[in-house]
């Protein structure tokens, strides 16, 4: 569907859906629509323009911005365009988001905490 919006400026489907599939593809580690907190933001917007290029060119030979798709999609699935801060707001803080010390100094994981993220293979400086 959003390649509908898109095509306001000519092209056809295949012009833009590697855009959109890039804003979409968190699904892959989300299926819900949190998964939007990782780029349907403001600051997904302009990480589209670092990954894609500031424009593309369609088949038919006009130049598009970017920024101006990834605002189309965002603003088709969420109405507005927020900013990262936005969807940080509202993530509740859990105690293993916070670093307790150093790696490798870690009280032993009785089951009430998932695991850490990769081995621990040095001690902190």
């Amino acid at each position: 569907m959003h390649w509908v919006r898109s095509r306001n400026g000519g092209g056809v489907p295949e012009d833009f859906l590697y855009i959109h599939e890039w804003f979409d593809g968190s699904k892959s580690i989300l299926a819900d629509m949190r998964h939007r907190a990782l780029r349907h933001h403001a600051e997904g917007i302009f990480m589209a323009e670092t990954v894609f290029g500031k424009t593309i060119m369609l088949s038919t030979g006009r130049v598009v911005p970017v920024r101006l798709i990834g605002e189309q999609h965002v603003l088709d699935d969420l109405g507005h365009i927020p900013s990262f801060a936005d969807w940080a707001r509202s993530i509740r803080p859990e105690r293993w988001m916070v670093r307790r010390g150093r790696i490798g100094l870690r009280p032993a994981n009785d089951g009430t905490e998932p695991p850490p993220h990769g081995p621990v293979t040095a001690l902190a400086a």
